[in-house]
């Protein structure tokens, strides 16, 4: 099974499903002396930001457009607008939309400063960066790139129908306490048992399963399965929401509605009932276009694919089919042969903070910096300087949601960025995810050793399984596309099976990439997360990742001699390759990420819980569901008390306590339970306060 993906444009991200994805980025360190400007840029749109003192002038225009209803053409700044004047600009508007729940922690971050700019088509992007560029009032200048996908669709993945899954079960005994999904026993990624028939397939070059070489989550189930309160935002192509192994864990905005024009919260967003499409700017998720590769259904069933429905394939914190799994937020940024541009891809990365997400899962980047190019790839940033200069948005969007995802009164303060490193069998990760303060994933065989195409680097946190065709493939023969009414443990694949979309309807398959790693990460950070909801414990976002480091398992160990891996498996002769093991060492993170070591981990990490400080109007409510805050709160009955009742009033029902503002103020309310534990924090009453705190 081979199959090659180009994504040609400079911001060129790759859904790297397979070994031998091929990444075409033109970028130039010419960007650290002038705006560089590529071909496929898009022509007449260029992104700017703007200096904080310029704000209030903008806010003003801003206003008057909005209350006029007409699109902005101008900044309102004098040296800007003689500047769009002579370029023939049409529309200026803000990047991320006003959300009023949010803009306090937007203008903090200075993402309000960030606008996009249109102007004639015609104009010479190097002279209109170059004029802008000049001005005193703008402080960043960057081209618009939208991603192209470009493949030849005759390449099939390994599908397999859910009556094939479903014909499986009596071929093999299920060991006691596994999942009844009957293609558990095919994900070896979960639970590797050492025998599969995809081992040893070059009698030459014995290429084995190791037993242990998976994520542990046998140990981990018996635990915690996942939890509905974590969100997981996957930012690829389309997931198939309707899918019957993901339906019960998909996202869903209870305020919205699909397809409506309206945007009944607020949020900026119409529409947005189950994520958001930022290639179309609407609210329709889509995965039926011809070019469409069921990327992100992949992905997502591997965070959350639900357990123990009988059905199709498990996830690694799906749940124990109770409608308990953990949720996924579709953030389509591919959809058919359509990419998204690099505005809306910033745009989706704050969308996933600000509407509950705690991780985002990015199977995609540029080429590494040591990308060969003898085998087709332009080398993309080399170093965190120089992505940095080259994509200052990209970059803030990622720092706002690290730092704004989660909540300091919840059990993550800050979100986890995980990225996948990318197959160009390079030396160093790609960026974003080689960003320090993201999480870079490596892959592995289910040996222990890195995969073929792996990226690998210092810069790599992690690694996870992802299949190796190239080391497991039948030399000379051709991978079989599709498996329908007989599929045995015979037929298992040394790729990753997950769910799938074949010809628009939901499927099952194998894939194998960095791009199959990364979501490993994901999920097992889903799981972790859903456990310390379960104990009540609360993580900084820098803490839990170095959990999940200190947590994981020791990869490969002999780092001596050779892997032999056929890139061409499937041609009759094809040339070996041998991949020197002592160049990995050190170099594929701190090791494989083990579910059942990070819910350990847990339980004698972090802090506990705190009821929050409460803020709240004269004659205005606050509603807290104390149960979160308390080891088995729903189990048990509280007492509030307020030290004076005539700046706030407090009830209690259930687990919900109310507190209503009387007067302006600032008094102790104390929380006690019926097992012994009690909590005091701070009441606040102002004039003025709204909903949401933002004054």
């Amino acid at each position: 099974m081979k199959k090659r993906y180009i994504y040609i444009a400079t911001l060129a991200l790759f859904l790297g499903a397979c070994s031998d994805n091929e990444l075409e980025q033109a970028y130039t360190s010419e960007q650290n002396t002038e705006i560089y400007i590529p071909a496929d840029a898009q022509p007449g749109e260029l992104i700017i930001k703007f200096k904080p003192e310029l704000e209030d002038i903008l806010d003003q225009t801003m206003t008057r457009a909005s209350r006029s209803g007409a699109a902005m053409t101008r900044s309102g700044i004098p040296s800007t607008d003689e500047v769009l004047d002579i370029l023939g600009g049409y529309r200026f508007e803000r990047i991320f939309p006003v959300d009023s729940k949010n803009e306090a922690r937007t203008r903090a971050a200075g993402l309000h400063l960030w606008y996009l700019v249109k102007f004639d088509e015609n104009v010479d992007l190097h002279e209109a960066a170059r004029q802008l560029s000049k001005l005193g009032d703008i402080s960043h200048v960057q081209c618009n790139h939208r991603i192209k996908k470009a493949y030849n669709s005759n390449e099939k993945r390994v599908y397999v129908s859910e009556n094939a899954l479903n014909n499986t079960p009596a071929a093999f005994a299920a060991m006691s306490g596994t999942p009844n999904d009957p293609g558990f026993p095919f994900q070896w990624n979960y639970n590797n048992t050492g025998n599969y028939a995809f081992e040893n397939q070059n009698e030459d070059y014995p290429a084995e399963a190791t037993p242990g070489c998976d994520v542990d989550c046998m140990n981990a189930w018996q635990k915690c399965t996942g939890d509905p309160s974590i969100i997981v935002a996957v930012l690829d192509e389309g997931v198939m929401y309707t899918h019957p192994d993901l339906q019960d864990n998909i996202w869903v905005n209870p305020n919205e509605t699909l397809g409506s024009k309206m945007d009944n919260d607020g949020n900026g967003y119409a529409g947005d009932k189950y994520g958001y499409n930022f290639v179309t700017d609407s609210g329709i998720i889509t995965w039926n276009d011809v070019n469409d590769t069921g990327h992100g259904t992949h992905v997502a069933g591997i965070i959350a694919a639900v357990n123990n429905n009988n059905e199709g394939v498990c996830g690694i914190a799906g749940g124990s089919g109770k409608q308990d799994g953990v949720k996924i937020m579709s953030l389509q940024v591919f959809a058919g042969n359509s990419g998204v541009t690099l505005d809306m891809e910033a745009k989706a990365i704050k969308y996933a903070a600000d509407n509950g997400a705690v991780i985002i899962q990015c199977s995609w980047g540029y080429n590494s910096g040591l990308a060969n190019p003898m085998e087709g790839y332009t080398p993309g940033p080399a170093t965190e300087k120089e992505w940095e200069t080259a994509y200052p948005l990209e970059k803030e969007a990622l720092d706002y949601f690290i730092n704004n995802a989660g909540s300091p009164n919840g059990v993550i303060d800050g979100g986890l960025a995980i990225f996948a490193a990318g197959n160009e069998y390079a030396a160093v990760p790609g960026y974003p995810g080689a960003y320090s303060k993201c999480l870079t994933v490596s892959a592995t065989a289910a040996d222990f050793t890195p995969a073929s195409y792996t990226n690998y680097g210092e810069e790599v946190g992690l690694s996870a399984p992802g299949g190796d065709l190239e080391y497991y493939g039948k030399i000379g023969e051709s991978d079989k596309t599709y498996y329908d009414s007989s599929f045995t443990l015979a037929d298992a694949q040394g790729s990753i099976l997950s769910t799938l979309i074949r010809n628009g309807q939901p499927a099952y398959g194998y894939m194998d990439g960095t791009s199959m790693a990364c979501p490993h990460v994901s999920g097992v950070a889903a799981l972790g997360l859903s456990y310390a909801v379960k104990m009540r414990k609360h993580f900084k976002a820098y803490e839990f990742i170095e959990l999940m480091k200190e947590s994981s398992q020791e990869l490969y160990t002999n780092y001596t001699g050779y892997k032999i891996y056929h890139m061409n498996h499937n041609i009759i002769g094809t040339a070996i390759t041998k991949m020197s093991l002592p160049a990995y060492k050190d170099k594929m993170g701190a090791g494989l990420v083990n579910a059942g070591n990070l819910l350990n981990a847990i339980e004698g990490s972090g802090s506990e819980m705190i009821v929050p400080n409460v803020y709240v109007g004269i004659s205005k409510s606050e509603t807290i569901d104390l149960a979160r805050y308390f080891v088995d709160g729903e189990s048990l009955t509280y007492t509030c008390t307020i030290a004076d009742s005539s700046i706030a009033t407090v009830s209690v029902e259930g687990t919900k306590m109310s507190v209503t503002g009387v007067k302006a103020g600032i008094t102790k309310l104390t929380v006690s339970t019926s097992n012994g534990k009690s909590q005091t924090v701070t009441v606040t009453v102002r004039e003025g306060a709204n909903d949401n705190g933002w004054m």
